[in-house]
């Protein structure tokens, strides 16, 4: 169980935190240039907050369990991440881009694993 945790969590991990990056730093129309064409219709404080909430997600997931202190926290963080992407599957849906639904569903569903796999690990 534990490998599967640090599989499924590494990869979430990497995912999340080059997202959230792209989103806490970049500019809008760096974002549009590469794939995220909605973050023109919503307000930039409010993609940044994204962001860093997915750099934190990230860092949530890994950094407990790698220093021993409070491991619960990395499932909690799953859960986390797990809720950003409902929020995006339901944001995209009104949106009508059902092409970026797939990638949000997996890792919906990583992020889902990852919560299991980490509170079976680390509770």
């Amino acid at each position: 169980m534990l490998i599967a945790y640090w599989i499924v969590a590494g990869v979430l991990a990497l995912a999340y935190f080059a997202a959230g990056a792209m989103k806490a730093f970049r500019s809008p129309d760096a974002l549009v240039a590469g794939g995220i064409a909605w973050a023109k219709d919503v307000s930039l404080p409010l993609v940044r907050v994204i962001g860093v909430v997915e750099v934190l997600g990230a860092l949530g997931l890994l950094l407990p369990p790698l220093t021993g202190i409070a491991p619960v926290l990395a499932p909690l963080a799953a859960i986390g991440l797990a809720l950003v992407q409902v929020g995006a599957v339901i944001f995209h849906v009104r949106r009508g881009e059902a092409k970026v639904l797939p990638m949000n569903l997996v890792l919906l569903l990583l992020a889902v694993a990852a919560a299991i796999v980490g509170f079976l690990v680390w509770v």
